[in-house]
């Protein structure tokens, strides 16, 4: 992983293939490259395979490809994390093979075959093995090379063909493009586990791994299915499924997707993290545009499926998302036990399908992600529906990915473009997606009054307008975050519903600013993690005016009597004051069981200054990716 853009036109694509990995680089990234068909333009007969690489960010691509005159009709391009072999430019994609027997250093002649690749070959180790013997020379330590070589060792003339068979031989998750040099108008793609889409433009056609990567080139996208096999070339394509099918326009249509760049503007801001948190306002008020009451429709499927028949038939719940994600699962058990009555599990999702679990048909399987093709969730969502559990809805932020198309129900939620590795917008508006799907439930099951259902509304609307009086903190936060610069561990601790927003405060900062920091209901203190707790360990605690208060209270003191040093986001009337070794910020006002939405901004902000006072490259961040494909 992490991004692929390809292309098959009559003008240099050199330019937009860079501009779509640039569209790309919020997903986070170590190393990029591009590779051309140079014979593809008219006035390069005689050129061939040509490409450009480098560790560095895409706008130094770009003068190295200006600078070295590498152009081209026909190329693919890629923006790739880390998984097999360290950030270095010899295992930067695209990847080539020069054939049997040629080392790369040796190559007197451009490559054979160009290939990208996101995902994982699991059983790359076998085939490079069985090609090295055929005497292909490996000059990386990816997976990816041993894609290349093999399409080169299947060659007969047809890169389509070469693919396919390829492809049929290769285990684990991947979504590619391949080129070929006998072939400059042509680009072979396929995908088993990975996103790929189709962009249908006039006279050329494009492969990306997001239709974000073309926006302003075509809105015409076709979204590739689970085994899909594409072939670009010159004002036409083809489609076909793993056994080699002919897909049409019935199973594969064409859609206008707006995938406008502009969200990905960075306007006054210093980064896109702080930019999509001051964002929350208006992606909360998206997410909830038009709601005038709660019924079940929210959730009915793309396909018809009716939420209401599975809300009757369900009787408890199980979430599974990772990361982020998982947090707001974590705080969505609370709110569906509490208010539906609905027993509730939360799995992680890359460990759910690894364990021997008991299945229930009449669970209502959820998955939280924000990009809806997160690999670890996806798998797991089969999982359950391989041991018989067909109720499925998923809470996400991408109508078109692949885990809206795969659950039976949905609810969109409408951040818009996150950029930041570190999620923010995303989560808020997940959260309040899964509030309104507890109301539904509990409106299921009989547990959800007029006069309750007309109490969270009110609540919910006023959100807005309460996430923008919490904004209005950031000053007080940007004092917070100048002391904890200094400091290499912090510990944050929640009661209740607020438990998982201290985990979730907790990753903010680890995330961005690399400071070591955990997460633990407040209660545990006293049973492992006070023993880390000196001067130097400053403690966060989340302080809501709930009935747990009087029991943190009580930890806080444990905190002080071993000379912690606490910051307290309290609620107003919550009569906790600021004095030696206590750090109080004063939420404007208390939000009951919505209060996790407003108390998470000013973590996400904490977390945000603190990176910038360390100088840390805080949208994208050491060794993650923003949108996880492969597990």
């Amino acid at each position: 992983m992490c991004g692929i853009v390809g292309a098959v036109s009559t003008r240099n694509i050199v330019p937009l293939l860079v501009q779509g990995l640039q569209r790309l680089e919020y997903r986070g990234y170590d190393s990029c490259g591009v590779a051309v068909h140079e014979a593809s333009l008219g006035d390069r007969p005689t050129g061939g395979l040509q490409r450009a690489r480098s560790t560095a960010r895409v706008a130094e691509l770009l003068e190295q490809v200006a600078s070295g005159g590498l152009q081209g009709a026909t190329g693919i391009a890629h923006t790739r994390w880390a998984t097999h072999g360290a950030p270095a430019v010899h295992n930067a994609h695209p990847h080539f093979s020069h054939g049997p027997g040629v080392a790369p250093a040796e190559a007197v002649r451009a490559g054979r075959v160009a290939l990208v690749h996101n995902g994982i070959i699991e059983n790359h180790e076998e085939l490079y093995a069985q090609l090295q013997a055929r005497g292909y020379v490996f000059s990386s330590q990816t997976d990816t090379e041993v894609i290349a070589h093999l399409v080169d060792s299947l060659y007969e003339g047809d890169l389509f063909q070469a693919v396919r068979a390829a492809v049929a031989q290769l285990q684990g998750s991947f979504a590619i493009a391949v080129m070929h040099k006998d072939e400059p108008h042509r680009v072979v793609g396929a995908r088993a586990g990975s996103p790929l889409v189709l962009g249908v433009g006039e006279g050329e056609n494009f492969l990306a791994s997001d239709a974000m990567a073309l926006a302003g080139v075509t809105d015409q996208i076709v979204y590739l299915e689970e085994g899909d096999l594409v072939d670009l070339q010159l004002g036409r394509y083809w489609i076909t499924d793993a056994a080699g099918q002919p897909l049409g326009l019935a199973q594969r249509p064409v859609r206008t997707v707006q995938a406008h760049s502009g969200a990905a503007e960075l306007g006054p801001y210093r980064h896109y993290m702080q930019k999509e948190i001051f964002e929350q306002p208006r992606a909360i008020a998206d997410t909830l545009e038009g709601l005038q009451g709660i019924v079940p429709e929210l959730f009915d499927g793309a396909d018809g499926t009716a939420a209401w028949r599975v809300f009757k038939e369900i009787d408890s719940v199980l979430i599974l998302a990772c990361g982020t994600s998982y947090y707001s699962g974590c705080v969505a058990k609370y709110w569906l036990e509490a208010i539906a009555g609905i027993p509730t599990q939360v799995e992680v999702a890359s460990e759910y399908r690894y364990r021997t679990s008991v299945p229930n048909p009449r669970a209502l399987v959820v998955t939280i992600s924000q990009s809806g093709e997160t690999a670890d969730t996806l798998a797991a969502l089969r999982h359950a529906q391989g041991l018989g559990m067909r109720h499925t809805l998923t809470i996400c932020n991408v109508a078109t990915s692949a885990m809206v198309r795969e659950c039976a129900l949905a609810y969109i939620t409408r951040a818009g473009v996150e950029i930041g590795v570190a999620s923010t917008k995303a989560f808020t508006t997940q959260l309040a997606g899964l509030f309104l799907l507890t109301l539904a439930l509990a409106q299921a099951k009989g547990r959800l009054t007029e006069e309750e259902e007309g109490q969270h509304l009110k609540a919910m609307r006023h959100l807005p307008v309460a996430l923008q009086a919490v904004l209005a903190l950031e000053p007080q936060l940007i004092s917070w975050a100048e002391d904890f610069a200094k400091r290499e561990n912090a510990l944050f601790l929640g009661r209740g519903l607020h438990y998982p927003i201290a985990l979730e405060g907790a990753l903010k900062l680890k995330e961005i600013s690399y400071i070591h920091a955990e997460a633990y209901p407040a209660g545990e203190l006293k049973h492992g993690p006070l023993a880390l707790v000196t001067s130097s360990m400053p403690v966060v605690t989340v302080a809501p005016n709930d009935a747990l208060l009087e029991k943190l209270k009580s930890n806080m003191q444990e905190v002080r009597a071993r000379g912690g040093v606490l910051y307290v986001l309290a609620d107003a009337d919550t009569r906790i004051d600021s004095s030696e070794g206590i750090h109080v910020i004063r939420m404007p006002e208390h939000y009951g069981q919505l209060s996790p939405l407003l108390h998470v901004v000013p973590l996400q902000l904490l977390a945000y200054h603190t990176a910038c006072a360390r100088g840390t490259d805080v949208d994208k961040p050491r060794n993650l990716a923003k949108s996880v494909t492969v597990e």
